[in-house]
């Protein structure tokens, strides 16, 4: 009688702690993809204004940590890195050239704390007439309530020679 008793006790302690230590089931956040890559395109605007404006402070748009990869670069490690390197690249992009960022689609993480997005750029002359365009691809995460990038990498659709001949 007594070891029924035992087993009993011992089948429901295991049991308990059988139910009891499975994972909880994490109820999906619901997530506006179109407000948030509303939130990224405004992040873009600001960007190409800054390009635009000749005056890129990478903080507006890069994470401390952020890595970028372009076209003949190794990577660039850092906003002030990343920052150096666009100044760089605006001191040869000619006076009243300008660009403008499209975000094409996002995919946020399901919290919503990264999401990668995929986007065109065109870069125009004065007269608006089409130049060149290219791509890019860019993850974000959010810190402190706002998206910074943390990754990215660009390619345009023209080679440099076709480029330097239309300039």
């Amino acid at each position: 009688m007594k070891n029924k008793i035992l087993k009993g006790i011992i089948l429901s302690t295991v049991s308990v702690l059988f139910f009891a230590c499975q994972p909880k089931k994490e109820e999906a956040v619901a997530l506006d993809k179109e407000q948030i890559k509303n939130e990224i395109q405004a992040i873009e605007n600001k960007m190409a204004e800054m390009f635009n404006d000749r005056n890129v402070v990478a903080e507006e748009y890069y994470a401390s940590d952020a890595t970028s990869f372009s076209q003949n670069k190794p990577p660039l490690v850092g906003k002030a890195e990343i920052e150096r390197s666009i100044k760089e690249d605006l001191n040869n992009f000619p006076k009243g050239y300008q660009i403008a960022f499209v975000v094409n689609e996002v995919f946020p993480s399901t919290d919503g704390i990264q999401v990668v997005e995929i986007g065109n750029y065109r870069v125009s002359d004065s007269t608006s007439a089409p130049l060149y365009t290219g791509n890019y691809i860019a993850v974000f995460e959010k810190r402190d309530g706002k998206y910074v990038c943390i990754r990215d990498m660009s390619a345009s659709d023209k080679n440099k020679n076709e480029q330097a001949e239309k300039e």
